[in-house]
């Protein structure tokens, strides 16, 4: 007997002649994601096993893999060479000190076994009956449920719990990507949306120290962490300084502008890294109308500046309360929620004009030395590699 997590891989199953690229993907970015754990990966037919860990691991192993794009679900198993006497001998230590209903639950991938799978299940289940005398069958509601997974390979996983995993495909399959990652709630959650379909994950922040502080920038990298485990195990952030531009708009332009202004320089930014990193999309944390510079006209005077990179804006349609979910589900919520500064909360005007046209944005554009001062922006661009935790 020994211990193993069993993992099990959802939307691969659709992609046909594609597969093997899927599933050589995701076998790479789980061997990424164990690698700090003397553990083994294999693949089975339809699965992929971890084992050889030591038991104490198991917990982090769990709480790493879950994160992972592309699985759907992991089950803490026992494996066994398939055998009558080893499923009853198994069945009865797995059950013995449960009390309450169960039912077993049996899939038979190997078709050349004696049994079906009713038949393997009825057959344990009477066998638990005479060890534990605590249990009863309740094939409906049952408080326990033993599952016996029969595979090919002549082995055999029995296991009491599964978890759910992130789902959708693995981290690379869908290209790479710019998130625009600030301190707030909903960009991270757009990272994650991303990288559960398939985008590589690389983030850009903005910052205007000394008006930002260094423990904003800290809050910045702690939200990196979290992503990174959704990413394959790392996230790639660039920190680009937007003091002096910022400064040059609040001196020279009309108050209500400088959020708009701020933002079409941070998207020409973007799409200068994307091209000279070769990522495909620029990733934000907007939603439709949910503040000044997310009404439709001030998305696509922004946007304007954008030529030749795809937009993706995965919460768009997203309630505020929908992001907190999915914040606190990733674990990011009571990170974003501390009250530290981002660069957008630097001379907020009073009243920002939330449906600017485009001819009178650039008017206010033209007050700027505009090229030059995201020129000196981009140069002073620099980057740190942040690893999950």
């Amino acid at each position: 007997m020994d211990r193993c997590l069993l993992l099990r891989f959802g939307e691969i199953y659709l992609k046909g002649k594609n597969r093997n690229f899927f599933e050589k993907l995701l076998e790479n970015n789980i061997k990424n994601a164990i690698s700090a754990y003397n553990c083994e990966f294999s693949r089975i037919p339809g699965r992929y096993v971890v084992s050889g860990y030591n038991l104490a691991s198991e917990p982090a192993l769990i709480a790493l893999l879950t994160k992972q794009a592309g699985l759907f679900s992991l089950s803490p198993a026992v494996c066994f060479d398939t055998d009558l006497d080893n499923l009853k001998d198994m069945a009865t230590k797995l059950m013995e000190d449960e009390e309450g209903t169960f039912k077993v639950e049996t899939n038979r991938a190997d078709k050349t076994f004696s049994l079906n799978s009713m038949q393997i299940s009825a057959m344990l289940g009477g066998e638990i009956l005479k060890a534990n005398k605590s249990l009863k069958v309740d094939v409906v509601h049952p408080e326990h449920i033993l599952n016996v997974d029969v595979r090919e390979n002549k082995k055999t996983y029995m296991f009491l719990k599964t978890y759910p995993c992130v789902g959708g495909m693995p981290v690379g399959s869908a290209g790479r990507g710019l998130l625009l990652l600030s301190g707030g709630i909903d960009s991270p959650v757009a990272g994650y949306m991303m990288a559960k379909r398939g985008a590589k994950i690389y983030a850009l922040h903005f910052h205007s120290f000394p008006y930002t502080s260094e423990l904003a920038r800290r809050k910045v990298e702690e939200l990196a962490e979290k992503i990174a485990a959704y990413n394959a195990g790392e996230l790639e952030v660039f920190m680009c300084p937007m003091t002096h531009y910022q400064e040059e708009i609040n001196k020279n332009c009309k108050s209500d502008y400088n959020i708009t202004l701020l933002r079409r320089a941070m998207f020409t930014i973007a799409e200068r890294l994307c091209k000279d990193k070769g990522f495909k999309m620029i990733i934000t944390g907007e939603s439709l109308g949910q503040v000044a510079s997310q009404t439709i006209e001030s998305m696509s005077v922004v946007g304007e500046v954008v030529k030749d990179t795809q937009i993706m804006r995965p919460l768009v349609g997203f309630d505020k309360q929908d992001t907190i979910e999915l914040s606190r589900k990733i674990d990011c919520y009571d990170i974003s929620i501390r009250p530290y500064e981002d660069c957008c909360t630097v001379f907020v005007p009073k009243n920002p004009i939330i449906k600017p046209r485009l001819e009178n944005v650039k008017r206010e554009e033209a007050k700027l030395d505009f090229n030059v001062l995201v020129d000196e922006a981009y140069s002073k661009i620099e980057s740190v590699v942040i690893k999950a935790r």
